[in-house]
């Protein structure tokens, strides 16, 4: 196809991405232990897919009470720093580049993953009905999910804490030599807690008005301009209609017109949306994304069972400028020759999703035969 625009060159920040696909995070449950450290398999697992004009980590927690799901990467320790290292440097020398994604879940944890802590979140409401991935010495590390612990509410106080894990695993991220990173702020998570109306039933400066659900976004993205020293190695994801985890909005189109313009004003480098994508999920009309276009100034990402042709009717409409592709990256390392000359794409294998070991992660072939 000439002049595919997948295959167009795209400024971001200091970065130029050689084409418009970007992997975005995936949770794997890969990481070492003890400690939950990025390893080698990793290593290998994201430079295989370095072709991708972005790469977003898998959610890789900030703090111990920010985790929320066995065996998934944290980055707020040295070693755990350093196991990412490993991972930047694999996709530098496959000729990639790579975001951190960072996060906090809130209250979406359980207490055995928490040295039995109860998890915080804007407002004591626990998400009932919602489950997460464990392992406990207590089951014999085998895996299972169970639901989520009820919360307790952060203090004013503990809210300034937790913006600055936010700016020390931003900086933590540079020294482990990220490209830049990107705050997880959609599907229910910490953030996403306070940005939604029914999370959030505080009464002091973080709750009640859209202004004040919007202030813990506001200070946790300024935090991360702050730790990498540019705003434009900062992205920031959210999800305007997802109702995962039991957050929904009363009035999504303005919350997040809201939050699309007020990031602009600090100069993030990209927004990244996650449109809701499973069977009856709310569909997120153009007039939204046009309109979100219009509030934003800068680099829009969206994700959400997009095709090739989607994709490109995204870019050319004006209202998308990179597409994610989650599921098919987990089978396809070369996933963007496949688009581009139209090859069928692999199938993932679900049971090998969460845990274990290569099977799964590093052991889809390319279209050569190999996943070197």
């Amino acid at each position: 196809m000439k002049n595919d625009p997948l295959f167009e060159p795209l400024a971001l920040g200091e970065l130029t991405l050689p084409n418009r696909i970007v992997m975005p995070p995936m949770t794997r449950s890969r990481a070492s232990q003890p400690g939950d450290e990025a390893n080698d398999l990793m290593a290998a697992y994201y430079a295989q897919r370095a072709s991708a004009g972005l790469i977003v980590s898998e959610g890789t927690y900030i703090s111990p009470l920010a985790k929320g799901y066995a065996w998934t990467p944290g980055i707020h320790t040295h070693a755990q720093t350093a196991g990412w290292r490993k991972v930047t440097t694999a996709v530098h020398n496959a000729g990639g580049r790579i975001f951190a994604q960072l996060w906090h879940v809130g209250r979406l944890s359980h207490t055995s993953l928490l040295d039995g802590e109860q998890p915080v979140s804007s407002s004591a409401i626990q998400a009932k009905g919602v489950n997460v991935f464990i392992a406990t010495a207590d089951s014999g590390n085998v895996p299972g999910f169970v639901q989520a612990s009820a919360p307790r509410a952060l203090t004013t106080l503990e809210i300034a804490e937790v913006a600055g894990q936010f700016r020390d695993a931003a900086r933590n991220a540079i020294l482990a030599g990220f490209d830049g990173v990107e705050l997880h702020a959609a599907n229910g998570y910490l953030v996403n807690q306070f940005i939604d109306s029914n999370a959030n039933n505080r009464t002091d400066e973080y709750g009640g008005s859209l202004k004040n659900r919007l202030r813990f976004l506001d200070e946790v993205t300024r935090a991360l301009v702050e730790g990498t020293g540019d705003a434009r190695r900062v992205g920031i994801r959210l999800a305007p209609l997802t109702t995962l985890n039991g957050c929904v909005d009363a009035d999504p189109e303005t919350t997040y017109l809201a939050a699309a313009r007020k990031l602009g004003e600090i100069g993030v480098a990209y927004i990244h949306i996650a449109e809701a994508d499973w069977d009856d999920a709310p569909h997120m009309p153009v007039e939204f994304k046009q309109k979100l276009r219009q509030a934003y100034p800068g680099v829009l990402i969206y994700a959400g069972k997009y095709t090739a042709d989607r994709a490109r009717e995204a870019i050319d409409g004006g209202w998308a400028d990179l597409i994610a592709f989650g599921r098919p990256f987990v089978a396809n390392p070369d996933l963007p020759q496949r688009l581009r000359t139209g090859a069928d794409l692999a199938e993932h294998h679900r049971e090998t999703l969460f845990g274990g070991g290569a099977e799964g992660l590093t052991d889809y072939p390319a279209l050569t035969g190999t996943t070197d």
